[in-house]
């Protein structure tokens, strides 16, 4: 597999006149074949809630999603389980899939029972997920419907980290209302994965699904973005680089041997992970001036290399006296996908300061960005929400999720 790396600017003119221009730098990543590769062998973890909350239908609506998923691993394919309420147990342990029915069986044992721990969960699945990791794709799923009252929400962010440290994805899947959204989001984001809600019990095996499709399409991993910015560009000081697609996520940014390095995780087949970084250049000379060169460190398992380096790609600006703007509207889209994130998140902070108002208009706007870039179902949402706190309404703890999920992409 090869690294498809595309790089384009919101408008690729500059003004010579200006002693500084900002521009939004778009960085397209994707994986294409040559046509001869074979599948990644998959390693995945279920780490699944059965606190005594998911008694009846939720314990046995997921049990038939993890039936599901287990259906379609592949010969060679890896699985473990681990379920946990207050404390966390092995039911499954990593294993090349072989004797499908007894795994099911041992899932099937499953009383709902106990409280909640997440992080135990977490502990004991990354603990598995390391010992199939080595040349595949490894992934767990995180189930819960509780907030973590018997364990601690920060072990679950820096257990999120050191899963990212070890190569492992793990997607957050929030059952019901009552789960903690701030927690699940940090966790899935720090780790590279996908927040997922799962509203009603009948929508689970379609989550699975969907995040297992996404699985599936991973051929390369622990990617890298290296990003090197000419002399008199810089980047924002504030929230400098963000990814805003296939789901919208804050990167952190950290200085490698003279470059700038953003982490990525696994990328995917015919699914772009679209960045933005935010720059600021200064005054340039008219002509044709560089601005950055980027290229992506990343892992093959298909092969079983590591380290390996896609070919550096360069960007360019038209810096003119004369200036008139050459705007990209493909970059236009991506740059009002982060803003209507952004703006749905200032509308959570005055919800959160009792500002019902303001809260209200900051949605408002954000369902405005949603309709501007065609997201008809993310605008729908938002402008309830909006309604709802003009009228005076508290907003349900479902509604809160919704809005939070619509704000990080785009409802398939």
């Amino acid at each position: 597999m090869k690294v498809d790396l595309n790089l384009a600017l919101n408008d690729s003119n500059l003004d010579a006149g200006q002693a500084s221009n900002q521009r939004q730098l778009s960085i397209s990543v994707s994986a294409i074949g040559t046509g001869t590769e074979s599948a990644v062998p998959l390693n995945l973890c279920l780490i699944l809630d059965h606190s005594g909350s998911m008694e009846g239908r939720p314990l046995k609506t997921v049990k038939e999603a993890a039936y599901g998923l287990i259906d379609r691993l592949n010969p060679g394919d890896r699985l473990c389980v681990v379920a946990f309420d207050h404390r966390a147990k092995v039911i499954v342990s990593n294993q090349v899939i072989s004797d499908t029915e007894s795994i099911k069986k041992k899932i099937d044992k499953l009383k709902a029972d106990g409280g909640t721990a997440i992080d135990e969960g977490m502990k004991k699945g990354i603990e598995e997920l390391k010992k199939g990791a080595k040349d595949t794709v490894s992934q767990a799923f995180v189930l819960t419907d509780g907030e973590n009252e018997h364990g601690s929400n920060d072990r679950c962010i820096k257990l999120a980290v050191e899963a990212a440290a070890a190569n492992v994805t793990l997607n957050a899947l929030g059952f019901g209302d009552h789960w903690n959204q701030d927690v699940l989001e940090r966790l899935a984001d720090a780790a590279g994965g996908a927040l997922s809600y799962i509203e009603h019990p009948e929508q689970a095996a379609n989550e699975f699904g969907r995040l297992f499709n996404r699985m599936q399409s991973v051929a390369l991993t622990n990617a890298y973005l290296l990003l090197k910015l000419m002399p008199k560009v810089r980047l924002a000081e504030l929230k400098p680089v963000a990814q805003v697609a296939p789901d919208t996520i804050e990167l952190p940014v950290q200085a490698e041997n003279g470059k700038l390095a953003v982490r990525l995780g696994d990328v995917m087949k015919d699914v772009q992970r679209v960045v933005l970084a935010n720059l600021y250049v200064g005054k340039l000379s008219e002509g044709i001036q560089p601005i950055a060169e980027v290229q992506v460190r990343y892992d093959d398992p298909g092969i079983g290399k590591t380290g390996l380096l896609s070919d550096p790609i360069a960007i360019s600006a038209n810096v003119l006296s004369a200036y008139q703007p050459a705007l990209n509207p493909q970059v236009q889209q991506h740059t009002l996908a982060l803003a209507k994130y952004r703006q749905t998140q200032i509308a959570e902070q005055k919800m959160q300061q009792g500002d019902r108002v303001g809260a209200a208009t900051m949605l408002q706007t954000a369902a405005k960005t949603a309709l501007q870039m065609g997201d008809q179902g993310g605008a729908t949402v938002l402008q309830t929400s909006a309604t709802q706190l003009q009228e005076g309404k508290e907003l349900s703890e479902g509604d809160r999720k919704k809005t939070r999920i619509v704000s990080k992409t785009i409802l398939q």
